[in-house]
């Protein structure tokens, strides 16, 4: 057979299990590593499917210098106020708690596993379970040394699992909801990278954990350094395009980080502003923080706690770069002279070692970009700029999928509906980024989450011991619609002599290109410096709406293009959810992340909710409304109490 008439038609492959794991990432491997410790004797089987390979999959994929999210002791109340505090107060605090009661249990078996966690001296040699004190780099974070973190996590996931039950580089695309009950999910379907193969998996339980959003929109590299991100540039939106497609209720997908990064290579600042003291200044050497801290007080009680929110920040750095005191730098010279000066020479030459190994752990790029640029961070400062925004519900985001609680923290009855971590969707669970209203897990936290899920789909899927999943639609036709791409091109590529021009078709690279143009443009993206209001809204929700009917017509001419073809349609999915969650919640919740210029204020009155939204797959239509906010902690006060 010719390799033509192969790629049309595929190897379709048809697998029932009980609990299918979509992902590869930090939660995933948690859930896998805790479904097997539960699993011995119920008979059920568990399958995880990833569209990369586990060992470098997800967000800690190149390695991390820091565990961003570890107690030691500290009360996972003041955990979840931090949370909400950072997130300008409309957090699920009932899902940060949870996340604060647990997620040490994971930075313990990490260190387990082999991953080196820093000591204070006199520790070196004792481990965190057994009293060993860490080197903080602020209040929730410690340091590590973290370029095989995702590795070693994987290994013990993999190792649980056992490498029969994991299937690598297939990538799930699509749920399928049940034949009898719309209201649950009874099947995924996705294709090989590697090989002209489509699965279909069947189950009674699922967990979605796919990462979050990148190359949603246009982004600050361009040229030589397109496609160069903050964070990984694999998340497409799979998570709350699939979960939404389901019919899975989303939230708070109007939020979305724009981390100040340093330029160009997007290196982290945390240990630089944690761990070295490094201040943050304008052009002229002033601190913006400082200078302009009377801006703040505009935002109580977000602007006023001991350490304002991260969209704050961003909103005092911009104003002196909109009113004409840039480039901003971190002060790196400044504030290694300053360690210095109690050091001695090899101590010195170890600390400037470690400048450099923030980003050789965890963001190669970056020092990249110090040695092309002469930069020797002892002698030179860096410029930091603010990022295009992305969408997620780990990291300093709470966008995601509104999930069930715990029920023993007094939260409202409707926040909890029988099964920790599931969708509004039976069957259908998320963590990590797939969270909604409940950032700053980080790494540490989306394992515990996944593991907290983990408990939730084996008590699903007992208690649904005898349901015999049936899929609502036919396998042919869903084959046909994960191929269509192919079709597409087969069809028509004879038609020009030109493979990438064609009037019937488009190519996922240009249509990316559209999208990412559409929402820097309209949608409050780096070209407005993140502002928008209703009428150039209205204008990106017209374009997109002729994107959806254009992104029918992209073709993939090899695999990788089918995969990117199919990432673009969650892309474009996820960046609609965005667009009508900005334009319903009318406020500017987020300045500094973004600005609806109509409505350019923090409305506590009408608006400290949270907004959530169903999709109706057949209508392709939106429902978006409010959903009461309830704090379960106090909240932070001037004095950071």
């Amino acid at each position: 057979m010719s390799t033509e008439a192969t790629f049309g038609n595929p190897q379709v492959i048809e697998e029932e299990v009980d609990i299918l794991v979509i992902g590869g990432g930090m939660a995933a491997c948690g859930c896998s590593f805790e479904l097997m410790r539960w699993i011995e004797g119920t008979g059920l089987k568990v399958k995880l499917v990833d569209k990369a390979a586990m060992d470098r999959s997800g967000a800690v994929a190149q390695g991390l210098s820091a565990i961003n999210t570890y107690m030691g002791g500290q009360d996972p109340a003041d955990y979840a106020r931090m949370v909400a505090n950072d997130l300008m107060g409309i957090t699920r605090d009932d899902l940060a708690y949870d996340v604060g009661r647990h997620v040490d249990d994971s930075v313990h078996l990490f260190e387990e596993w082999g991953l080196p966690i820093w000591k204070q001296p006199g520790d070196e040699g004792k481990s965190l379970k057994d009293g060993g004190k860490p080197v903080r780099s602020g209040k929730w974070q410690i340091m590590i040394n973290g370029e095989s973190y995702k590795v070693i996590v994987a290994e013990a996931a993999k190792k649980a699992l056992g490498m029969a039950n994991i299937q690598e580089r297939v990538f799930i695309v699509k749920l399928v909801n049940d034949k009898n009950d719309p209201t649950r999910v009874a099947g995924a379907v996705g294709f090989s990278v590697r090989e002209h193969k489509v699965y279909v998996y069947k189950f009674k339980a699922c967990l979605l954990a796919a990462g979050g959003a990148v190359n949603i929109f246009r982004p600050r590299s361009v040229g030589e350094g397109t496609g160069r991100a903050w964070y990984p540039v694999w998340n497409a939106g799979s998570t709350y395009a699939m979960a939404a497609e389901a019919g899975a209720e989303l939230t708070m997908m109007e939020n979305r980080f724009v981390p100040a990064r340093f330029k160009d290579g997007y290196g982290p600042v945390g240990a630089w502003f944690l761990l070295f003291k490094a201040k943050a200044v304008n052009a002229f050497g002033e601190s913006y923080m400082d200078k302009n801290k009377e801006m703040l007080k505009q935002y109580p009680p977000y602007g006023l706690a001991a350490v304002p929110a991260s969209c704050l920040r961003n909103h005092l750095m911009m104003h002196e770069m909109k009113e004409g005191r840039g480039p901003i730098y971190m002060d790196t010279p400044t504030a290694l002279a300053k360690l210095a000066e109690t050091m001695t020479p090899k101590e010195i030459k170890h600390l400037e070692a470690e400048a450099w190994e923030d980003f050789l752990d965890m963001c190669i790029g970056q020092a990249g970009v110090w040695a092309g640029e002469n930069i020797e961070p002892e002698k030179k400062a860096s410029e930091l700029m603010p990022t295009e925004p992305y969408l997620l519900g780990s990291h300093s985001g709470c966008c995601g999928i509104w999930v069930s609680g715990p029920e023993d923290l007094g939260a409202p009855k409707e926040w909890s509906w029988g099964y920790r971590s599931m969708t509004t969707i039976k069957g259908l669970f998320t963590a990590g980024d797939g969270v909604g209203a409940s950032g700053h897990k980080f790494s540490s936290g989306s394992h515990a989450e996944g593991r907290i899920a983990a408990k939730g789909m084996i008590k699903f899927a007992l208690d649904n011991k005898s349901w015999k999943p049936e899929l609502d639609t036919p396998v042919n036709e869903l084959v046909e619609e994960i191929y269509r791409p192919v079709r597409t091109y087969l069809t028509h590529k004879d038609y020009t002599t030109a493979i990438d021009i064609n009037p019937n078709y488009i190519t996922p690279k240009m249509l990316q290109f559209r999208l990412q143009k559409i929402m820097d443009e309209y949608c409050a993206g780096v070209a407005t410096w993140y502002q928008t209001n209703a009428k150039m809204l209205s204008v990106c929700e017209e374009k997109l709406e002729m994107l959806k009917e254009d992104a029918l017509k992209m073709r993939a001419k090899d695999l990788h293009e089918l995969l990117r073809a199919w990432e673009n349609y969650h892309r474009v999915l996820t960046a609609e959810a965005h667009m009508k969650h900005i334009q319903f919640r009318e406020e500017s919740r987020y300045p500094g992340f973004y600005y609806r210029m109509d409505f350019n204020l923090i409305d506590e009155k009408n608006w400290k909710c949270f907004v959530n939204s169903t999709y109706d797959r057949k209508a392709k239509k939106w429902k978006v409304f409010k959903k009461t906010h309830v704090d379960l902690v106090s909240k932070p006060t001037a004095s950071g109490h």
